[in-house]
């Protein structure tokens, strides 16, 4: 994959008690395509920290990255804010 091809997603932070792994819950809103409401969906994500800088609550933007684990297959980018 090239550099420009990699998705980024925004969430908050669900979980930072594993080792240089946050779990990153990822809400995504659309319109329901017969009943034309607005629906919701919830995803979890776990993505590698390598300096465990991200906490419980913060948003952050995580990237596409080559498999660390099984189920580790993000990279956190950036942390765009802190939970107060």
């Amino acid at each position: 994959m090239t550099e420009a091809r990699k998705q980024t997603k925004t969430g908050v932070v669900v979980s930072d008690k594993m080792d240089k792994t946050i779990v990153v819950n990822v809400e995504r809103q659309f319109m329901h395509p017969l009943y034309k409401k607005s629906v919701r969906k919830h995803k979890k994500f776990k993505a590698h920290d390598e300096k465990n800088d991200a906490r419980e609550g913060d948003v952050v933007r995580i990237k596409e990255h080559r498999p660390f684990s099984k189920d580790k297959k993000w990279i956190l980018s950036d942390i765009i804010e802190r939970r107060k």
